[in-house]
């Protein structure tokens, strides 16, 4: 993978040229982006620019450590991922576990989710991690010498997943890194991530992708007709992994709308109402048999559309990309309910369910109290 594949990032490719120019590359470095954005790709390509730089651009020897990096292959290229047991790996499951899985999702979307990652493992009702045996395997494997005499490369991918235990003992080789041995730390929740390790790290932070840089990947790359490839860019809200998922109708946000719309339409009619509030603690119930991803990137889902939605409802037309799939629902007639009296009683609502899913909280209890909470919130009247 080379920097003239990644979309967009023009001022980021050319920063990171500057460092390995000028031999400033640091041994710690944190990337900090969306997935959709080219957090991975960008510190692939990053690392062949690394591990082939000790050869002329042209010569047998570089074309052969491109090609290693292409395929995944380098013997001085080592990733590190979330994981978790499925079917095939019943215990001590880290990354090597799954050395051609990862292969095969990287060659089909590097620009792929973390919940895309775990469907390929299966593992959808758990929550990936990243062990303390993942860093003993880090040690070993910059502990030898560099196959090719250069650079060797740890791409941590998702570092926010590394549990306390691998994170303690992955700052020590922060701390005191080998010779020329280079930690890229990718991730989309940078406040998850020890603050000793952060603040020892160079920190890089990839933007959005411009609406612009996403359709014409789509029109040059998956022969998307330009009024399709404008219209899927503003959906996809920067995110190329999102808009390649829209084009190819397989967007879980369809699914995620039926249950906004069930749920924001239940709570409404909840006030007084006895029938109401045991269609929401159905309601809950169904949420709480989904695994623990689905329902995150759930909440996720319901913080976007609730912020699109107050948007609207004070005319801020030119930042609007939802369009739904329901055509009874209208988020012209549902603007009116969320404004700047409820909106960050919203968000605090959803923002806590998150963290108690996360931390493997009961999901009835979670999605029962947020209900109740949007039901109280969603009738707010908005101070004028």
């Amino acid at each position: 993978m080379d920097f003239s594949e990644i979309i967009g990032q023009e001022h980021i490719k050319s920063h990171l040229r500057t460092t390995l120019k000028n031999g400033r590359v640091a041994h710690a470095q944190l990337f900090v982006g969306m997935s959709g954005s080219g957090l991975l790709p960008l510190a692939i390509a990053y690392a062949k620019e690394l591990l082939c730089s000790p050869y002329e651009i042209g010569s047998e020897a570089h074309r052969r450590c491109a090609k290693n990096v292409a395929n995944f292959s380098h013997p001085d290229l080592h990733f590190i991922y979330p994981v978790n047991t499925n079917e095939a790996v019943k215990k001590n499951a880290v990354s090597s576990s799954f050395s051609e899985e990862w292969r095969n999702f990287l060659i089909e979307n590097p620009y792929g989710s973390l919940f895309n990652w775990f469907q390929v493992l299966g593992i959808e009702n758990k929550q990936g991690n990243i062990s303390v045996k993942e860093a003993e395997e880090i040690s070993k494997k910059l502990a030898l010498k560099s196959y090719e005499g250069g650079f060797k490369i740890i791409i941590i991918w998702m570092a926010d997943k590394m549990n306390v235990e691998c994170s303690n003992k992955i700052l020590k080789l922060v701390e005191e890194p080998p010779d020329k041995s280079v930690l890229l730390f990718l991730t989309e929740k940078e406040v998850k991530i020890i603050n000793t390790i952060r603040s020892r790290c160079q920190t890089l932070h990839l933007p959005l992708l411009s609406d612009k840089d996403i359709a014409n990947a789509l029109i040059q790359r998956h022969s998307v007709s330009e009024n399709e490839a404008i219209k899927t860019s503003r959906q996809a809200h920067g995110d190329f992994n999102k808009a390649l998922h829209i084009i190819e109708n397989d967007n879980e946000d369809a699914i995620f709308e039926s249950w906004f719309v069930l749920w924001v339409r239940t709570a409404f009619r909840a006030k007084g109402n006895k029938k109401s509030i045991h269609e929401l603690i159905n309601w809950s119930d169904m949420m709480a048999g989904k695994g623990r991803e689905t329902q995150k990137n759930f909440l996720v889902y319901c913080m976007e559309l609730f912020r699109q939605t107050l948007l609207k409802n004070y005319n801020v037309d030119s930042l609007l990309y939802f369009e739904t799939n329901d055509s009874k629902f209208s988020i012209d007639k549902f603007a009116p309910y969320v404004h700047q009296n409820n909106i960050y009683g919203i968000t605090k609502a959803l923002e806590d369910a998150t963290y108690h899913i996360e931390r493997n909280g009961n999901p009835k209890v979670i999605f029962t109290d947020l209900s109740i909470q949007l039901t109280r919130l969603i009738h707010k009247k908005e101070l004028v």
